[in-house]
């Protein structure tokens, strides 16, 4: 029998619709995402970001989700429709595509609020209690129940999902300052120099870019600044600062209650965090476990035959060998060593080469006596036998982007290649 309060945050989340914002561009990692949105980016070896907030909400009992999506959404909307398309429309379950579509005015999305806005008469139709904003393009995982029921207790009209950071990293995020009750008393966007927290002096308390709204305050703040003709329509420069001293505004920390650890949350905003992210995977006990069966990270993923690994002629040094790595279905390592890397789905690494702290993505052929280490490889490369790549980054820099941490981006349009895969 469930427990009251299991009880109470069900009811809570079957009156809640889900808006994922998942129409960004991710321009901080340039050529990875000239194809494809932030949120359809590939991770962990077999999933994309979008999977971790949709699977958050299913894991939650959040079932009627709706995904926002504007910028190079192909990719995206594809993976939606093959991995997310099976929910019940019969029991009110579903996973839907809210693209840009101009309803109200002739404008795409201009803001984050404005692309709510926007799909207002969707939202009333559905009838929602609250509403569950969540930034499409983090990778973390949440039970957003806890979220409302915080959001409940406090008779809150938004609260805002946070977590502390350093000083250096909140500039790129709203920071927010609190009273002693968990009151939100300012919220400043990417500001310069961000406001310590009084109990830690290094860090700040960001946005998550996670919100819960009642149904009825947001349609109304949502119609004022629609209204407001200075206002760039969006949460965190516009709506969340103009309401916060007349709205009872409440800041959830995202804690692990029973461990009082600091959660797994990252913004793979930039080719170095993208690449770190991936690669911090292959650890032995990495801080992101993506084999918790009790909080599985859901995706679409084709049927492929098993990894391979074959040769093993030890003494022409022709060994099928991966150590300290992650292999994805439909990889074949043919003689070829691969150590403390990520290697995506059918990935062929051909003999005599060695790759050494890379991200691969999908469908990637690695030439014989190639020596990569410290990349990332984009989806549908062909990398050119004896091709070395990581070990002198001057020359890298002529045909790649070398990143401020000494990573190499590769992509097939580097190569003069021409894109023969899906993005």
């Amino acid at each position: 029998m469930l427990s009251s309060q299991s009880r109470h945050i069900s009811l809570l989340t079957r009156d809640t619709l889900a808006l994922v914002l998942a129409g960004g561009q991710g321009a901080r990692l340039h050529e990875l995402t000239r194809w494809r949105a932030k949120p359809a980016l590939f991770f962990g070896g077999k999933f994309r970001i979008i999977d971790f907030p949709l699977s958050n909400c299913v894991n939650s009992g959040i079932r009627r989700i709706g995904v926002i999506t504007q910028y190079k959404a192909h990719s995206l909307i594809r993976h939606l429709v093959r991995g997310w398309g099976s929910f019940q429309s019969e029991l009110g379950e579903f996973v839907e595509v809210l693209p840009a579509s101009q309803r109200v005015t002739s404008n795409w999305y201009t803001g984050t609020a404005d692309a709510i806005y926007q799909n207002l008469d969707i939202i009333r139709s559905l009838r929602p209690k609250y509403i569950l904003v969540l930034g499409g393009d983090h990778v973390y995982k949440m039970d957003y129940g806890e979220l409302l029921a915080y959001h409940v207790e406090r008779q809150a009209d938004l609260t805002l999902s946070c977590i502390p950071v350093s000083l250096e990293e909140a500039r790129g995020f709203g920071v927010i300052g609190v009273d002693g009750e968990g009151r939100v008393v300012s919220f400043d966007e990417k500001p310069a120099e961000p406001q310590p927290m009084p109990d830690s002096p290094s860090q700040a308390l960001a946005s998550m870019g996670n919100y819960v709204f009642n149904t009825d305050f947001l349609y109304e703040q949502l119609q004022l600044d629609a209204r407001n003709p200075l206002s760039t329509h969006d949460f965190g420069k516009d709506l969340i600062p103009s309401i916060i001293r007349s709205a009872n505004v409440y800041a959830y920390p995202f804690a692990e209650a029973q461990q009082g650890a600091q959660p797994y949350w990252r913004d793979v905003g930039t080719l170095d965090a993208f690449w770190e992210a991936n690669i911090d995977l292959v650890e032995v006990t990495p801080e992101l476990n993506l084999y918790d069966e009790e909080w599985p990270i859901h995706t679409y993923q084709r049927q492929l035959p098993s990894a391979k690994f074959v040769f093993r002629d030890e003494g022409e040094g022709r060994q099928g060998m991966a150590l300290d790595s992650i292999v994805s279905g439909g990889c074949i390592i043919s003689g070829a060593m691969v150590v403390r890397s990520l290697l995506f789905s059918s990935v062929k690494v051909h003999s005599y080469s060695r790759i050494e702290e890379t991200v691969v993505l999908p469908e990637v052929s690695i030439g014989r006596e190639c020596r990569i280490r410290r990349a990332i490889i984009d989806r549908g490369c062909h990398i050119p036998a004896g091709s070395v790549i990581g070990e002198d980054l001057q020359a890298d820099a002529a045909r790649f982007r070398v990143t401020p941490k000494g990573v190499v981006l590769v992509t097939p349009e580097m190569l003069g290649q021409e894109r023969t895969t899906l993005i």
